[in-house]
């Protein structure tokens, strides 16, 4: 079996290769081939899985290219983890709403939209490759903002495309964790788009446990989101919210810390991983060893400034592993291999949240086997939450209308909707600010 993956010289895709060398069943992965427009970070990332495969007999064979076309012919998956504007842009998305004193976080707020406005003409394009050149592949999108991504590729592709998140993942097992449960055993549920959820039961054969951890102050302030949200802020919305709700819960908070941060998160990023790039043009590197190295501290710094708003501290060890790859994994071979499971996921709606259409893609947990990802039906969410959910979908819609129109009214009506961009003003500062600093928003007139 053949997958693609699409950003194949981005820095995560060792976990994606390190999970597929743990996958000895028949029916498994024997080929992977890596895409990417950069040659230098192919041979990078090359390098560092030849170095995971050494003396595992049946690695699955690593070819890299930059013609797309080549990646994606005879691909039965193709997984998508592409980043337009690179980590430059990243950091340029934060710097830019930061001036406005706006948040600029990569999925959320006006960050989130300079981003979907750069990659979603990108992504649309892939996926018209894709349905030309390979139009039996599965897509499995993790390209952010992964939920407006993976609807804007689903015009094309349908239910074929299906977007993957490690955040439902962390926060689940990590709930199930402090109830003494396996996670594995649980069912999650999980309800929201992609970066905006919430974990409103957890229930173990059949009895929901998440009462008793918010019945429980000790309990609910032992692990991340307790830390993060606060128990009385928690125990009053009755559910656990996803991290990044953060954002929009303390919002100000979150603001103000980014721009006392000595760098931006993107900032960061981008200077930390130009070392290991440049780090792996000597010949002599130990690859792995410095991807290793390079990606403990990428974990271990993920959201410092959320967390140093709230006091949270350090994150724990057992939340310094990711999981986006275990979930690739999984949905791979219960499509592939026909074994069913149930994965939190991103797909079309359908009739699953009342308050969305059809087309609207959300996270929900989904019964997925040979034909696909199918979401299960989930109770209505609460007004608060129900109007956060399509005041951010409106906004995505605005995003996909700009990206086909190529209209800047429409660009700046998106940010200005935005319940985290608190002014029209500011929303046409924002487009004059993204277009000024990013090649790939000259399209919008």
């Amino acid at each position: 079996m053949k997958l693609t993956i699409l950003g194949g010289g981005g820095f995560r895709v060792p976990l994606v290769y390190g999970a597929l060398l743990g996958d000895h069943a028949e029916g498994r992965v024997t080929r992977v081939v890596l895409h990417d427009l950069d040659a230098d970070r192919l041979s990078a990332v090359t390098r560092v899985l030849a170095e995971q495969a050494a003396g595992v007999s049946d690695a699955p064979e690593v070819s890299a290219t930059t013609d797309l076309d080549e990646a994606l012919t005879g691909a039965d998956f193709v997984f998508s983890a592409i980043r337009v504007g690179g980590l430059e842009g990243r950091a340029n998305d934060e710097r830019v709403a930061l001036a406005e004193g706006v948040l600029g976080q990569e999925t959320v707020g006006a960050g989130g939209i300079a981003y979907g406005l750069r990659t979603v003409p990108v992504a649309e394009n892939i996926a018209r490759r894709v349905a030309r050149v390979a139009p039996d592949a599965w897509v499995i999108n993790f390209t952010n903002p992964a939920g407006l991504v993976t609807e804007a590729m689903s015009r094309h592709l349908g239910d074929r495309v299906i977007g993957i998140c490690d955040s439902p993942v962390g926060l689940g097992r990590r709930i199930a964790r402090v109830l003494g449960a396996n996670p594995g055993e649980a069912w999650i549920d999980y309800v929201g788009l992609n970066h905006l959820g919430w974990v409103r039961g957890l229930r173990i054969n059949g009895r929901d446990e998440l009462p008793r951890l918010l019945a429980d102050p000790d309990l609910l302030g032992s692990f991340e989101e307790g830390k993060l949200f606060g128990t009385d802020w928690l125990q009053s919305l009755g559910a656990i919210p996803n991290e990044y709700l953060h954002y929009y819960y303390f919002n100000r908070e979150a603001v103000r810390a980014y721009s006392q941060a000595e760098k931006t998160r993107g900032a960061f990023l981008r200077d930390q991983q130009a070392g290991f790039y440049d780090e792996m043009k000597r010949p002599d590197a130990a690859a792995l060893t410095a991807w290793d190295r390079t990606r403990a501290e990428r974990e271990a710094t993920y959201m410092a400034e959320a967390r140093e708003t709230a006091g949270a501290g350090e994150r724990d060890a057992d939340d310094l592993s990711g999981g986006y790859e275990k979930v690739a994994l999984a949905l791979m071979r219960a499509i592939a291999r026909d074994e069913r499971t149930t994965l939190i996921l991103n797909v079309r709606n359908r009739r699953t949240l009342s308050v969305l259409d059809a087309e609207a893609v959300i996270e929900v947990p989904c019964l997925v086997d040979a034909n696909g990802a199918h979401p299960v039906t989930v109770d209505p969410l609460p007004d608060h939450a129900s109007g956060l959910v399509c005041s951010v979908k409106a906004v995505e819609r605005e995003v996909l209308a700009a990206a086909e129109s190529g209209s800047r009214a429409t660009a700046v009506k998106a940010f200005a909707l935005h319940p985290l961009v608190d002014s029209v003003n500011v929303a046409r500062r924002l487009v004059d600010g993204y277009t000024a600093v990013h090649p790939g928003l000259a399209y919008l007139k």
